[in-house]
């Protein structure tokens, strides 16, 4: 399997915003061989030691096991967020095409599984601390994106049973943000409507302060970091992974120059709906409802087993996700095409 060079590498989903980040960060790692990047459209872009393959995951013409043949490692990222009103078509992408992915690994007998996860997967938690990877992982029911990642956690508790040789790892993630990733983060969770406040802070009349609202969040590069480290060690299970502090409304009150003011969860939940029933939203108040009970996470067993640490705060990663929102700022693949904005 690994080249004299290094171990090669497969990445569904390559071309998004943890793709990009982990293809840059493994192109430039001199312990890496070769480097397959999977995606349904292949990027004007060759970083080095990187090969593209145009794939539909969810085509029945594609043959996921020999493109994982010869691979020591695969890390599934593809996901999709939309179609938020057709959860059965999510389902269809993530779900059964994450499952294809797991048996495909096994077939191929690939020895290290690296799946994406998020602290989507977790069931309602505290926000005054923070709680480890032994949270259980059900999921908010009523969000299809919970739904699905923490299915899928179920489906890798199956695995881990069936393919005790395979090395699975875990990836719980905080929301992911960077630069590069503004654009399509804009179109995926606020449609057209969002830019015009985002990028001119000084038009918001005050901040909401919704009861719940206290998340947490990371950087895609230093998420990259700990996949990168994953790859190369011998850690197997979870890990969570977010930057300090948790951000509230007053942190975002303070990024974005408004005064908090607080609002019912109710009357909140009900904006959102009504936005997302005239589909002017894309977000949906089913990941509203679970954004508001996520758990905040305790990220010792990252520090302790892959040595990871963030190296940007949350008050960095905001501002500069920020500052990409109001410059329309992307980068060289289909999902993270820049978009301008008025």
């Amino acid at each position: 399997m690994s080249s004299e060079s290094g171990p090669r590498i497969v990445i569904t989903g390559a071309t998004g915003n943890v793709g990009t980040s982990l293809v840059c960060l493994l192109a430039e790692d001199a312990h890496v061989g070769s480097i397959l990047g999977m995606a349904r459209r292949v990027p004007d872009w060759s970083p080095a030691k990187t090969e593209w393959s145009a794939v539909d995951l969810a085509s029945d013409e594609t043959d996921l096991t020999r493109e994982f043949e010869g691979a020591d490692a695969v890390v599934h990222l593809a996901w999709a967020f939309q179609p938020t009103h057709d959860p059965a078509a999510t389902w269809r992408t993530n779900v059964l095409c994450g499952i294809r992915v797991f048996e495909a690994v096994a077939t191929a007998k690939v020895p290290t599984l690296v799946h994406a996860s998020s602290v989507g997967a977790y069931s309602p938690g505290p926000k005054d601390h923070a709680v480890d990877e032994s949270w259980p992982t059900h999921g908010w029911p009523d969000a299809a994106y919970c739904r699905e990642k923490a299915y899928l956690e179920r489906a890798l508790d199956s695995f881990e049973h069936e393919h005790p040789g395979t090395r699975v790892v875990r990836m719980r993630p905080a929301f992911l943000f960077k630069r590069e990733s503004a654009s399509e983060q804009r179109r995926i969770f606020g449609g057209r409507f969002l830019p015009g406040p985002l990028a001119r802070p000084e038009l918001l009349p005050f901040l909401p302060d919704i009861p719940g609202l206290r998340v947490q969040v990371l950087h895609t590069d230093d998420a990259a970091r700990a996949y990168r480290l994953a790859v190369h060690g011998a850690a197997r299970g979870a890990f969570n992974l977010a930057s300090e502090p948790p951000v509230d409304a007053e942190m975002l009150g303070e990024l974005l120059g408004a005064r908090p003011v607080r609002l019912p969860r109710t009357a909140a939940r009900s904006a959102v709906a009504a936005a997302w029933g005239l589909r002017l939203l894309p977000a949906s108040p089913h990941l509203f409802d679970a954004v508001l009970r996520l758990p905040l996470m305790d990220c010792s067993r990252a520090l302790t087993e892959l040595r990871w640490q963030p190296e940007r705060t949350a008050g960095h990663v905001l501002e500069e996700f920020l500052h990409g929102v109001q410059q329309g700022a992307g980068a060289n693949t289909e999902p993270l095409q820049g978009h301008k904005v008025g």
